[in-house]
């Protein structure tokens, strides 16, 4: 039987963020965040002293939203999360989009699902769809009803 530690004595919760491989990060960023009204990290003070330190190659980033970013990595975050301003990177809930050389071939064996208010489950998936999402399916079921989506790069989510 597994003993629940004395809240006490409890480790601290561990800081996490979900890394989704992409082929293109920023395009990604560009749309969760629009997705869920989050926030594109702006990580262009910390490139621009790895820059200066000669840390980071000046082909590892990308001008974006007329920014330095890294060109294989950007994060979203949520936008009342904490961040640390000397590298814009956020200190909460984040999804962070890395390029790969492969492109997805299978189905996710994780993915979001997004809560749309109330009644707006049809209105939220054709927001998302006019940002690119694609809509796979749409499941009614005795245990509810939700669309099954699919982001501009095929990965799957779901509108409840």
């Amino acid at each position: 039987m597994t003993q629940v530690p004395d809240s006490a004595s409890a480790p601290a919760p561990l800081h996490w963020k979900l890394v989704v491989d992409c082929a293109s990060p920023q395009a990604q960023a560009d749309f969760w965040a629009a997705a869920l009204h989050y926030e594109v990290e702006d990580n262009h003070a910390l490139i621009e002293r790895l820059l200066e330190l000669g840390a980071l190659p000046r082909e590892a980033t990308v001008e974006f939203h007329a920014r330095l970013a890294f060109r294989d990595l950007v994060a979203v975050r949520h936008p009342e999360d904490p961040f640390d301003p000397d590298s814009g990177t956020g200190l909460g809930r984040r999804l962070l989009f890395q390029r790969v050389p492969e492109e997805k071939t299978g189905k996710n064996r994780l993915h979001l699902d997004l809560h749309a208010p109330e009644g707006q489950r049809e209105a939220e998936a054709e927001r998302l769809r006019g940002l690119g999402a694609s809509v796979l399916r749409e499941v009614r079921e005795p245990s509810g009803q939700w669309v099954v989506m699919a982001d501009p790069e095929g990965n799957e989510f779901c509108v409840q």
